[in-house]
């Protein structure tokens, strides 16, 4: 549990805000998934295209190798089959731009949000005035 402290401690605006992303694609994914394995492959294969161009776009000129942290590895390749399946799961499903058609369930896209920012800003709170506190 300290490690999940720790780390909401820490997080930076940033990695709030892909959580938030990640937060609202979970809550559409599980509202409108489709176990159709195509969908899913297909995002995978974008993914790994994807994923392999933004790796080398990120790598510095001139064949300087330089160590890439594992997660945002992780997270270029995360990105695109991320986009390309929600793209797949919400066509023709009546969304507004990333937004699902009824408000109930922009409702529960928001909630699941507020209740992460809450949980962050508390702990951040908390722990800067634990931290005040101590000697």
């Amino acid at each position: 549990m300290t490690r999940l402290l720790h780390y909401l401690r820490d997080l930076s605006t940033g990695r709030v805000i892909l959580w938030c992303y990640a937060i609202w694609y979970t809550v559409n994914v599980i509202g409108h998934f489709d176990s159709r394995p195509r969908i899913w492959l297909t995002s995978l294969g974008l993914s790994g295209i994807i994923g392999a161009a933004l790796i080398i776009s990120t790598r510095p000129a001139g064949g300087q190798k330089t160590r890439m942290d594992p997660w945002v590895t992780f997270r270029l390749f995360l990105m695109p089959f991320c986009v390309s399946s929600f793209a797949a799961l919400v066509k023709d499903a009546g969304f507004v731009l990333i937004f699902p058609p009824s408000w109930q369930e922009n409702l529960i896209g928001l909630a699941a949000i507020v209740a992460f920012l809450a949980i962050v800003y508390i702990v951040k709170k908390t722990q800067a005035q634990a931290a005040k506190g101590s000697p």
